[in-house]
């Protein structure tokens, strides 16, 4: 048997953000990340019903299939959605059906692009970005949240869950991650305070939306083909995305 006979086949995968917020000796700046098909092996990962409970396996899954020598907790979020959408494709095929309005509908992952953002906002490398909160005028500085910023959000929230179990922070406490500075002032004090004091809610939602319109991600948007015709729709990411024979 020749030597590279059993060799993994890959796929080249590009990242939404093309590697423009991440440093230049980071690999991840080549805007691309090689992906390995999925095997039985990580078909067991997706079963591992402790990486379940503890909410891990999707994780644990990119990363077995991630070739490419990357610091995973590096990842931003879009470019993390970018390697799940890939990830599926190369497990259970482009076609993912699920329910919309009483109605099966099927689409084609492999035609999802990703979303185009104004590249001159960033400089190579630098995860910061300035926004102009409309109702307060309030300068702040944010930036685009990885996966080890993910990590810190999940504990904190953990710890506040321990507190009070009826609470519910996850918005500020994403909110305090992703700002770094306040009218220039960057001490962590000063932003934890703005956001659980003087961040009114109109700007809250005005910030939310700046953010969603232009961060590199994977455009979800697409249209389905119902009895009275067609819709775009946004694509649910439910458990019989990973899971396409889950009878739940």
């Amino acid at each position: 048997m020749e030597e590279n006979a059993l060799k993994f086949p890959t796929e080249t995968i590009d990242l939404p953000s093309k590697g423009l917020i991440y440093p230049e000796d980071n690999p991840l700046s080549s805007g691309k990340v090689e992906m390995k098909y999925m095997t039985a092996k990580e078909e067991d990962i997706l079963s591992n019903q402790s990486y379940i409970q503890n909410g891990t396996v999707l994780d644990k899954l990119l990363k077995a299939l991630i070739v490419s020598k990357v610091n995973y907790s590096d990842l931003i979020v879009g470019d993390k959605n970018a390697i799940m959408i890939a990830a599926r494709i190369l497990g259970y095929g482009k076609d993912y059906k699920f329910e919309y309005k009483g109605e099966e509908v099927e689409v084609d992952l492999s035609t999802l692009e990703n979303k185009e953002f104004d590249e001159s906002s960033i400089s190579q490398g630098v995860n910061e970005f300035n926004f102009t909160l409309p109702t307060s005028g309030t300068e702040i500085t944010y930036k685009l949240l990885c996966h080890k910023d993910e990590m810190a959000i999940e504990a904190e929230l953990k710890g506040l869950k321990k507190i009070n179990k009826n609470a519910d922070p996850s918005m500020s406490t994403r909110m305090k991650q992703m700002i770094l500075s306040v009218n220039g002032d960057s001490e962590r004090k000063t932003v934890r305070e703005f956001v659980d004091t003087y961040f009114l809610a109109s700007d809250a939602r005005a910030f939310r939306k700046h953010v969603a319109a232009h961060q590199p991600d994977v455009n979800l948007l697409t249209q389905v083909e119902l009895s009275d015709g067609g819709e775009d729709v946004e694509i649910p990411i439910t458990v019989t995305f990973f899971w396409p024979d889950a009878n739940i």
